[in-house]
């Protein structure tokens, strides 16, 4: 976090969006486990990252549903 705010590395996603501000972090026993977990949030989207570091678990479970017409939900078939 220190170094983040800091400005150390000029070319770093942080480095024009300072001061950053930690809002979520979670612990693992296993380095790879952490590295999936962190690829995977990268593709979210802002609204279900918020979600997530808010503990909004129902929100991140609307935010992570299919949409599109073919979805299940949406089937006329059902």
């Amino acid at each position: 976090m220190e170094e983040h705010n800091l400005g150390t590395l000029v070319s770093s996603f942080t480095y024009t969006r300072r001061p950053v501000q930690l809002i979520f972090h979670q612990e693992f026993n296993d380095v790879l486990q952490a590295i999936y977990f962190e690829k995977k949030i990268k593709k979210w989207s802002a609204l279900k990252k918020r979600a997530l570091a808010n503990g909004d678990f129902d929100m991140l479970q609307i935010l992570a549903e299919c949409r599109n017409a073919t979805h299940y939900k949406y089937n006329s078939e059902d």
